[in-house]
């Protein structure tokens, strides 16, 4: 018997991957989880073969619990899923740990695929994804500002460029004003940027939020 752990924070995305999950495993045993902090308690608390995380989650996101989920279980595969393209975010997870990444308009025609490789050991990279590695092994003078981030400050970047405060920021991630505050200072000197609007159109216009 199949055990999978779905986080995502809408009800009815959780409902359309079981779904195709029962589907496909008669007699699979699926949990669910809203947010990132019952992702993490439920992880812990039961055995799991797979978890599929949304990226994006309210509070702490899918690349922070990815990297909780790798340093309290690390042999857990996490399958990472996003509205957003494959091109944007599947090298970071696929760095942080994670055993996969799927774009949500791909769901229902590879989540069955990636299940399969991933419980066989192996991670699930689509044709796009693994050039796109290779690449990053190469010369890195032509990568984008946001791949010189950490992932920590990747998070705070993307808060930042969605309109967050700091205050609010460092709540969400269970920061210090002050550390939210130097993380910011890291991003626009790494990035070459001057304020937070010059930080929103550079994600707007390279679709990371």
């Amino acid at each position: 018997m199949i055990r999978i752990l779905i986080a995502d924070d809408h009800a009815i995305v959780r409902r359309g991957l079981k779904q195709i999950l029962t589907e496909q495993y008669p007699f699979i045993t699926i949990g669910e989880a809203g947010d990132a902090e019952s992702l993490i308690a439920q992880a812990i608390k039961e055995t799991w073969d797979v978890v599929i995380c949304d990226m994006n989650m309210p509070g702490r996101s899918g690349l922070d619990a990815l990297q909780q989920l790798k340093q309290l279980l690390p042999k857990l595969p996490v399958l990472i899923m996003s509205m957003y393209p494959e091109e944007q975010y599947a090298i970071r997870v696929l760095k942080a740990g994670a055993s996969g990444y799927l774009g949500k308009e791909t769901i229902h025609d590879d989540l069955v695929r990636a299940i399969e490789t991933i419980i066989n050991g192996k991670k699930f990279i689509t044709p796009g994804i693994a050039d796109k590695l290779a690449n990053s092994f190469g010369v890195t003078t032509d990568l984008p500002l946001h791949e010189s981030l950490s992932d920590r400050e990747f998070d705070v970047f993307k808060l930042i460029a969605s309109g967050k405060s700091i205050s609010d920021i460092a709540t969400q991630l269970s920061l210090s004003a002050t550390t939210v505050s130097t993380y910011r200072s890291r991003i626009m000197e790494k990035m070459n940027m001057r304020n937070n609007a010059e930080l929103t159109r550079y994600a707007i216009e390279n679709s990371l939020i």
